[in-house]
């Protein structure tokens, strides 16, 4: 799978900061992922910061059935430090390779993290969207930024989560009592239909499917790896 818009790894989080706000301007907001939407690759990571390690995991699942198309890891070492707002820089790397090595291009990117629902509306979602020019959402278990109501208690059931007067996402439950979560856009999509595609990968499970197999695929490979 190819790369569209590659830059250089940052050195400094200052330079990070920078990277962002200019890649913040190519985010698209609109839907331009496909009418329908077959398959969904979900991306996930996991640290082990004793050892220096990251795996880094992409899964791409059938949106029907979730039969697994293909799956790919890579395990590397940590690149960048750990600053807040910047985590994509120490996750990009490695996902990128994963994604890189993909056979087929998926309709949409499913990221254990944040869209818009960023400091400086950059999350990861935003990042590996634009960077791959590909439709992406961001799917968080926990609040990063802003404020919100609570949802009801349905399956389905969301509020908006706003940040300085702008809506950065939604707070969205995804089975009936169980704690919601964060999604926010990440490129060529808009809230509707990432929420929309969101509870579709959640038929059973408070989190997507797509981040359920991406989660232990890569935790697996970092287990192996040690």
């Amino acid at each position: 799978m190819d790369i569209v818009t590659a830059h250089d790894r940052p050195s400094t989080p200052q330079e990070a900061i920078g990277i962002q706000e200019t890649l913040r301007d190519l985010v698209e907001l609109e839907d331009r992922c496909p009418q329908e939407i077959v398959t969904v690759t979900g991306l996930d990571v996991a640290y082990d910061e004793d050892s220096g390690l990251i795996a880094a995991a992409a899964v791409t699942l059938e949106i029907d059935g979730f039969r697994v198309v293909e799956k790919r890891t890579v395990v590397s070492r940590i690149s960048f430090p750990y600053e807040p707002g910047l985590f994509a820089f120490r996750e990009l790397p490695p996902l990128l390779d994963a994604l890189r090595a993909l056979d087929h291009v998926p309709d949409l990117l499913i990221c254990d993290g944040h869209g818009l629902a960023h400091p400086r509306r950059f999350g990861l979602a935003c990042h590996v969207g634009v960077v791959t020019g590909l439709p992406s959402v961001g799917v968080g278990k926990t609040r990063f930024v802003g404020e919100h109501d609570e949802p009801g208690s349905e399956r389905g059931s969301r509020t908006p989560l706003l940040d300085d007067g702008d809506v950065v996402g939604a707070v969205l439950r995804t089975q009936d009592g169980v704690k919601p979560l964060y999604v926010s856009v990440g490129h060529k999509i808009s809230l509707d239909n990432a929420c929309r595609q969101v509870l579709r990968l959640c038929p059973a499970f408070r989190q997507p499917e797509t981040t359920r197999q991406a989660d232990r695929l890569a935790r697996d490979a970092l287990k192996e790896a040690l």
